[in-house]
């Protein structure tokens, strides 16, 4: 099999309006999360979020064509810019759209137009709806709009499942280009969730906090929502060489499990299995791997699970592993976590520093390991795995290596 090279990176979150501006954020420790602003706050029991600030889709798109776009598709755009100009590559040139695929992930899909046209729909008894909302909606709306800007003809399509859609686009994009069923391809994640109904169902959930988000921390209170999008392209490893490209990293391997067994409480046993899996797919040991970016969302039950997992399987070894969750930075972007967080992974493998886990106080006993409380640290990094699970008991865990 073809090994893969990550060539181009994009991304917009609630930590900057780029990979580069996310990355110096992470590595800073700085947070996004903050207080509400961009939805009304008075029905929220929580009023805290991880909000994209100033962004003005006039300043990135023609006005003609943002009725076609929700702002899950108009993140999805601009952290594909961003990635497509960074890689160098024209998809309309030498037919290298019909040998691209486009793979991203959403958790929800388009739900500010899915909450604008129910409350026309229901609370303003208005029986006209915007005539372009199925479009906008859809969860494949941001790679079919992705697809349109840069003429990728080849396979196209949206993963949905919930917070590792990203891992799992991820994880697909890279088995097309291994095999060779492509030679490149466009993937990542986004997701724009911060809606009055969304933020009130994940607090009916009771898993969200209202100070901060304090992952494998005593004083944790839960999660906090976030939005954004990364995208990332990748192309077959020697070709990347041959044109003299920047390799990012190599995108090593993948794992995926399910639980099938609770649909809201994890396995420790079936997120092992994963990155194990991960770790057998890229051909690498657990010694070979100095961080891990946790799922990590400081949620009671997540936490704990997910590092009695990395005990059981790297041994020893975990003892000298850096673990950090950059959620305590970004908030929780459900279908985009996954790539908003390799981006902490790349940044990590490029300049050897690992991102902290912000907002930490006291370690929690049943949460052992190194989590890089606070401060960044200096560490060179080889090998890596991100982890991302979700509601349905759905893992996948990715595996990048330096070059």
């Amino acid at each position: 099999m073809r090994r893969v090279a990550i060539t181009g990176m994009g991304a917009i979150c609630a930590l900057g309006p780029t990979a580069s501006t996310t990355w110096q954020a992470m590595r800073e420790g700085r947070s996004g999360i903050s207080p509400i602003a961009n939805i009304s706050s008075d029905l929220l029991n929580v009023k805290i979020a991880a909000e994209v600030h100033g962004f003005d889709p006039d300043a990135h798109f023609e006005h003609k064509r943002l009725p076609l776009l929700d702002r899950v598709s108009q993140f999805a755009l601009v952290a594909a810019r961003e990635a497509v100009a960074q890689s160098g590559l024209d998809f309309r040139s030498d037919n290298r759209g019909e040998r691209t695929a486009c793979i991203i992930g959403s958790g929800i899909g388009g739900e500010s137009t899915h909450n604008e046209q129910s409350r026309r729909f229901y609370g303003d008894k208005n029986p006209r709806v915007h005539p372009l909302s199925i479009v906008r909606v859809m969860a494949n709306a941001p790679a079919c709009h992705v697809g349109i800007e840069f003429g990728l003809t080849g396979p196209a399509f949206a993963v949905v499942s919930a917070c590792a859609s990203a891992n799992h686009a991820m994880a697909q994009a890279l088995d097309m280009v291994r095999s060779g069923k492509v030679d490149f391809a466009v993937t990542g994640g986004s997701e724009a969730c911060i809606t009055e109904p969304i933020m009130k169902a994940w607090e009916a959930m009771r898993v969200t906090a209202d100070d901060t988000c304090r992952p494998f921390c005593k004083q944790r209170r839960g999660m906090v929502l976030g939005e954004g999008a990364g995208i990332f392209v990748l192309e077959e490893y020697e070709h990347a060489r041959r044109r003299g490209a920047t390799i990012l990293a190599e995108f090593a391997g993948s794992g995926m499990t399910a639980d099938a067994g609770d649909m809201v409480f994890p396995s420790e046993v079936t997120i092992a299995r994963a990155m194990h899996n991960a770790l057998t797919d890229a051909g690498l040991t657990t010694g070979d791997i100095d961080y891990i970016n946790a799922h990590g969302t400081g949620t009671p039950a997540n936490d704990p699970t997910e590092s009695k997992a990395i005990r059981q399987v790297f041994g020893a070894h975990a003892d000298k592993l850096t673990v950090s969750s950059t959620k305590s930075m970004h908030g929780h972007a459900l279908g985009a976590a996954g790539a908003i967080e390799l981006i902490a992974v790349i940044g990590a493998l490029q300049n050897g520093v690992i991102p902290p886990t912000a907002n930490f106080i006291d370690a929690d006993p049943e949460c052992d390991l190194d989590y890089v409380p606070n401060v960044a640290r200096e560490k060179p990094v080889r090998a890596a795995l991100s982890n991302s699970f979700a509601f349905g008991g759905l893992n996948a865990v990715v595996a990048l290596k330096r070059v």
